[in-house]
């Protein structure tokens, strides 16, 4: 007699389908579920490294929006990213898992998903200290904040002024600047040294940094990532602009770079407690670039002094084009696309040094 619970055969093989199927099904939710970001959205304040093309829309010399920028970028567009490909907002929000790509809020058209995932109100030329934004023609950090606070209303039509809180809330923010102040207001140009002190300039842009993430929390923002300062006498600019004939890297510029993110370090450590809820986080890029930049083959670099653009030497934005400078044949050797700006390879590096370093903190 036929066991009442067997299966026909003309109905075991398609059962058999269906329960593949179904565990196939089970582990694509698995893994999706895996993948799932901890965050929201990503929300970028800060200078040209971050900036994905809000200077397009500026009168400014600050801007990229022409090759060979983004000759590595999908289509070879030159979006206004510093950079041959995506920066490192873009990387970091790959790796959180929240999009591909970190869109500029000015002189684009952003649809609600782009909206609900996160924006970039960096400014090429942007600075701690005001002066720096003036004098490069670009979005202040006061502005930048007031874009955010425009920002939020849209989200609160988009999403509910519930889920957009909860968004503005859980957010991942960076911000990412300095250099600008410390390479060109300070250095490069005369104002600010018959003012300061390189000591008393480093505190001003520290207390105008703390002000900064002060309103910024007060703003919404909860879990805060601020990057300190790249080895700056090593930026292929400032080699050539200050290092001898040897272009050796240099030694003033790097020392008043650890002095900032030393200050700026104990700062971060000290809003902590007061701003209650928070998660503000201080990122140390110094020292992972600067040993990319002295061990370059270490991590498959072949070139680690100029940039990939043009000589290397000099060529940044308006003088890195396609009519007066050619580009090295691969940027993936190279740490520097241009010579003040990381390759998107040296930005992938670091991105994935600092999530792994830092994302514990920033994250759970």
């Amino acid at each position: 007699m036929e066991d009442e619970c067997s299966v026909p055969p003309s109905l075991a093989l398609p059962m058999l389908l269906l329960l593949l199927l179904l565990d196939g099904v089970r582990a694509l939710s698995t893994t999706a579920n895996k993948t799932t970001s901890k965050v929201p959205a990503v929300v970028v304040f800060g200078d040209s490294i971050v900036d994905p093309g809000n200077n397009n829309v500026l009168p400014t010399f600050a801007r990229c929006n022409f090759p060979p920028y983004g000759k590595d970028f999908p289509g070879g567009k030159a979006t206004g990213r510093f950079s041959n490909g995506r920066n490192p907002s873009d990387i970091l929000a790959s790796q959180l898992g929240v999009k591909e790509y970190v869109p500029a809020y000015l002189g684009t058209h952003l649809d609600a998903q782009e909206l609900l995932t996160g924006i970039s109100f960096a400014s090429g030329g942007c600075g701690y200290d005001p002066l720096t934004s003036q004098l490069l023609i670009a979005v202040s950090l006061r502005h930048q904040l007031n874009l955010f606070k425009e920002y939020k209303e849209k989200l609160k039509r988009v999403a509910g002024e519930g889920r957009a809180a909860d968004i503005i809330a859980n957010s991942f923010y960076a911000v990412v600047t300095g250099t600008n102040d410390i390479a060109t207001t300070y250095f490069l140009l005369p104002f600010r040294r018959e003012e300061f002190d390189i000591p008393s300039y480093i505190a001003f842009l520290v207390r105008s940094a703390s002000s900064f993430l002060q309103e910024l929390y007060h703003s919404g923002a909860r879990r805060i990532a601020i990057m300190g300062a790249p080895p700056i006498g090593c930026m292929p600019s400032q080699r050539t602009l200050a290092g001898g004939i040897e272009r050796e890297c240099v030694t003033l510029y790097n020392e008043a770079a650890m002095m900032f993110n030393s200050q700026l370090s104990k700062e971060v450590q000290r809003l902590n407690s007061p701003l209650l809820g928070s998660k503000i986080v201080y990122i140390d890029i110094y020292t992972p670039l600067l040993d990319m930049i002295l061990r370059p083959f270490a991590y498959g670099f072949k070139e680690s002094t100029r940039g990939c653009c043009g000589t290397g030497y000099y060529e940044v934005i308006i003088t890195c084009n396609s009519i007066t400078a050619t580009t090295c044949a691969n940027a993936s050797e190279y740490v520097f696309w241009d010579s003040f700006h990381p390759t998107e390879r040296a930005a992938e590096i670091l991105i994935t040094q600092i999530l792994q370093r830092y994302g514990p903190s920033l994250l759970d």
